[in-house]
């Protein structure tokens, strides 16, 4: 059976502008809750119905004021985040998200132009979803990415030079200090901490931290440069997370210069 794929834009069929979306009711105890916003009403409905028959309570706004008003009111555990909305875009409704909390984003885009998934990433989504999409898909991205965002099956502090993870806690520090982390840059920082002086490609990374085993490569990129800007005192000159030509990125504790 052909997989159904949302469109890149849509319509009501009976011609008339849709109302915006009523709250939804408080989730159950142990129901992850799901923020969908997306200003097309065709996409907003089958997400969320998607997302509702695999057992997430769903909200949903159509601009960026109602979503953070939305999440005020109810936080939600992830939140599904369209980049071209009117008034506020996408970017900035991530960037008061996050300044608020660490809350899972997953973009979505119709844009097919690099920078533009780039600095959704730069700005802290998790990950994106581009237009056309498969529901079916958005759903997997969204269970991958709420499924990181709980302890790991190995809840062992981690600690290397100067920095500490508390994998339960999903809380990391440098030098005393709380880093402000996304999921994926805390989930990438503890994976280079459990294997420290060995060498891993882009794709293993994808693989390991982001548990996809195809993707769009330039996300570990912006990830590795977001984390640098985190934890190394020169990101120019990074000497804890190291690039190793040709193969990837290696995370050396005792800070040794890289050398070419």
């Amino acid at each position: 059976m052909q997989q159904p794929h949302v469109p890149t834009r849509g319509a009501a069929t009976d011609g008339t502008a849709p109302g915006p979306a009523a709250p939804a009711p408080p989730a159950a105890p142990g129901t992850a809750r799901v923020l969908v916003v997306d200003d097309d009403t065709t996409v907003a409905e089958v997400v969320a119905g998607y997302l509702g028959r695999a057992g997430y309570a769903v909200d949903r706004a159509d601009d960026g004021p109602t979503a953070l008003t939305r999440a005020a009111a109810h936080w939600p555990d992830l939140v599904v985040l369209d980049l071209m909305l009117p008034g506020m875009d996408g970017l900035e409704v991530c960037r008061r998200l996050r300044a608020r909390a660490a809350v899972p984003v997953v973009m979505l885009t119709a844009r097919g132009d690099e920078d533009d998934r780039i600095l959704g990433l730069e700005v802290g989504a998790d990950d994106y979803v581009t237009k056309p999409f498969s529901p079916r898909e958005l759903v997997l991205r969204v269970q991958s990415v709420l499924r990181r965002a709980r302890p790991g099956a190995d809840p062992r502090p981690l600690a290397a030079a100067g920095l500490a993870v508390d994998p339960t806690a999903r809380r990391a520090t440098r030098n005393g200090a709380e880093l402000a982390l996304t999921l994926r840059e805390f989930d990438l920082l503890a994976f280079f901490l459990r294997h420290p002086g060995r060498a891993y490609s882009r794709e293993d990374l994808m693989r390991e931290v982001w548990g996809w085993d195809f993707g769009d490569l330039s996300t570990v990129t912006v990830h590795v440069r977001r984390l640098r800007g985190k934890v190394e005192d020169d990101p120019a000159r990074p000497r804890l997370i190291q690039t190793v030509w040709g193969v990837g990125y290696r995370f050396e504790p005792s800070g040794r210069e890289e050398t070419d």
